[in-house]
């Protein structure tokens, strides 16, 4: 059975399914761009063995934005997630790239799905810290749900 997240800091701790060790919580937000094709890029997390614990629909505001990307941020909305797993932050951005498209090697999220920086598809946080600052500006904690994936014996020892 799922239950909310007791979340109040870098990593959350599985005393109900008895893994030893503290996974972090990495976030993700996919822009206009994203989630017109954001199918595969989640796909690429799970396949990876991160486990997506939130996941919602926003619309952000002007205030949150700079201006050049006001019309382009509001065409369409966002989708902000949360993914648990071992290094999830690092591993994270690893698979999503340079932010430059240009300089993403392919196989990359970035290097895989835009070609202009100004379209950018995808942003991650880049650290444990960063996350905290992501969830408190788009979701509440009780919008984070801890569960056992069915594959997470299959990926950590």
């Amino acid at each position: 059975m799922a239950t909310p997240l007791g979340w109040s800091g870098a990593s959350v701790s599985h005393r109900e399914t008895g893994i030893p060790w503290e996974l972090e919580l990495g976030a993700a937000l996919l822009g206009p761009a994203g989630t017109a094709r954001g199918g595969e890029i989640i796909k690429r997390f799970e396949q990876k063995g991160f486990c997506l614990v939130a996941m919602k629909f926003i619309h952000t505001s002007e205030d949150l934005l700079k201006d050049g990307l006001v019309k382009y941020m509001d065409s369409r909305p966002l989708l902000a997630m949360v993914w648990e797993g071992l290094n999830v932050v690092r591993t994270g951005r690893v698979m999503l790239g340079e932010t430059n498209p240009a300089d993403s090697k392919p196989g990359t999220t970035c290097g895989d799905f835009y070609i202009q920086v100004g379209r950018n598809i995808i942003r991650g946080s880049d650290s444990v810290e960063s996350t905290k600052n992501v969830i408190s500006l788009w979701l509440k904690p009780e919008e984070l749900v801890e569960y056992k994936s069915c594959g997470r014996d299959w990926i950590y020892e």
